[in-house]
């Protein structure tokens, strides 16, 4: 059991299940619950963020899947860019 004074914030796949976690986000104790991408291509790990409210992006291979060695850098920052609003769009729900 958890003091009123300990926080935690829970890393977790996605669920299979929209707002799945819902009970954790709202629980006192927890500051943030933040989505793995669970090797989910990009495009439907954001879909299944985007389903369950409450939920931010810890997508570390999702982010980078987009960028290669032998684009140039206005290719590089272009992906960059277009991949990190994607991934905070599906974040703000």
């Amino acid at each position: 059991m958890l003091s009123s004074k300990q926080l935690v914030m829970l890393k977790l796949t996605l669920p299979a299940h929209d707002n799945f976690y819902a009970p954790l986000i709202a629980h006192p104790n927890v500051v943030r619950v933040v989505a793995l991408s669970g090797g989910y291509p990009r495009e439907e790990a954001n879909e299944r963020l985007t389903n369950n409210n409450g939920m931010i992006a810890s997508f570390s291979r999702a982010l980078s899947q987009d960028l290669r060695a032998d684009q140039s850098g206005e290719e590089f920052t272009y992906a960059l860019d277009t991949t990190i609003e994607s991934i905070y769009q599906a974040s703000i729900t």
